[in-house]
């Protein structure tokens, strides 16, 4: 595709065939339209969704608290798979569609195959990353193991004896993988290509893993919207993907656009099941200019420039001041507190300071109970350290992390 136009063009029979009829039978859809002073039969282009507002992820966290559990978007009659809970907390659902989030295009460039047989290193429980991956591989007819995230020596373990090809996870936690077979008696890890997202991939790290896996190809999606971007073999920027409608719109009044400056990732899927339409992932991006060598048509984002919100990542998930605030407002015994984010040797590491409420308080018994409160409450680990006080001011969470 020559140009922005002609990319978002190729959508209009999409808006038409799929959204259109959606807004009929979905209410969230439908109310969604009147408030933008549109009619369902008015959706025949793209240039029609523009009329409508970002939506952000805080927006359908509320929309799901007024209206539960799925905020008036799940089509009636839609059948569904599983249910999925991201950090908010966000519910999602899993409607009974091959590959629903779309990974087996980017898995397919990565080289997977059904002769590999898969690491797969993301969560399976509440959080639907490690199924997304999962329904990817499986379409491609991969063998998986399902390893998630925790059980370190176990996954190194499966991986050397089930001889794992391929890896998907995050970048740091391959490095770990690799590093914790390096040290130990036994075979290293032979796997030849790895999927790795939900992290930056500095050019320090990507050189490490690329020393020891001949394959490391990024993935950019999020859960809300599933796979939206995807390295080649050129690994020259990520193409998005030609099932999704992915633009990059202005901070001020979500308008696309179209002369590659930054802005705002916004995600389209036709889906007729649960339509995500003009939702805003909160990551700032820009598009590359020219073609790719590859000969792929689609554009191709130049990757991840930051957040437009409060929230962060942290270890593939998100933090969220306002979740923080309502987890540590449940602590009496605590006065005031910060999170801080940093990375050492390519890891996240996560400290959360505490000032006690009153003077004699066990140290070792708070630091138990802040640690299994944060736990529960935002299924982070996080170190917690006692401290006299904070300086006036201080900021829930605040991201000391560098990305060389």
């Amino acid at each position: 595709m020559s140009s922005m136009e002609e990319y978002r063009a190729a959508f209009d029979e999409r808006v038409f065939d799929v959204l259109r009829p959606a807004a009929h039978t979905v209410p969230a859809l439908g109310t969604r339209l009147a408030e933008a002073g549109l009619q369902p039969d008015d959706l025949v282009d793209v240039a029609a969704l523009d009329r409508l507002p970002v939506q952000s992820k805080d927006d359908l966290i509320d929309l799901q608290a007024k209206d539960p559990p799925f905020g008036g978007y799940l089509a009636p009659g839609t059948k569904i798979r599983r249910i999925f809970q991201s950090p908010g907390p966000l519910y999602e659902p899993e409607p009974i569609v091959d590959d629903h989030w779309r990974g087996a295009t980017a898995l397919e460039a990565a080289g997977f195959g059904s002769s590999d047989i898969v690491l797969n290193c993301f969560g399976y429980h509440l959080s639907p990353a490690g199924v997304m991956f999962e329904e990817g591989a499986r379409v491609l007819g991969c063998t998986v193991i399902p390893a998630g995230v925790g059980n370190f020596d176990l996954a190194v373990r499966a991986a050397r004896d089930l001889a794992a090809t391929a890896y998907i996870g995050l970048p740091s936690y391959l490095k770990a993988l690799l590093e914790k077979a390096e040290e130990q008696d036994g075979p290293p890890l032979r796997f030849e290509r790895a999927i790795v997202t939900a992290e930056p991939l500095p050019p320090s790290l990507r050189n490490w893993l690329e020393e020891r896996v001949p394959t490391v190809r990024q993935l950019y999606g999020t859960a809300e919207s599933g796979m939206l971007g995807f390295e080649c073999e050129a690994v020259s920027g990520l193409h998005v993907p030609d099932d999704a409608l992915v633009e990059v719109c202005n901070l001020d009044d979500g308008s696309p656009r179209l002369d590659g400056g930054e802005g705002q990732v916004v995600v389209t899927v036709f889906s007729a099941h649960y339509p995500v339409v003009r939702f805003g992932t909160g990551d700032l991006s820009a598009f590359a200019s020219g073609e790719c060598s590859c000969g792929r048509p689609t554009p191709r984002l130049v990757g991840w420039l930051g957040r437009s919100g409060e929230a962060v990542k942290v270890r593939g998930m998100f933090l969220h001041p306002r979740q923080v605030t309502a987890v540590m407002s449940g602590i009496p015994s605590v006065s005031a507190y910060r999170f801080l984010i940093d990375r050492v040797d390519h890891k996240d590491v996560l400290r959360c300071e505490v000032v006690p409420a009153a003077e004699g308080v066990d140290h070792h018994h708070l630091v138990t109970e802040v640690h299994d409160t944060i736990r529960s409450g935002l299924r982070f680990d996080v170190e917690v350290q006692v401290v006299r006080a904070l300086e006036a001011g201080a900021a829930p969470v605040t991201d000391l992390r560098t990305w060389d």
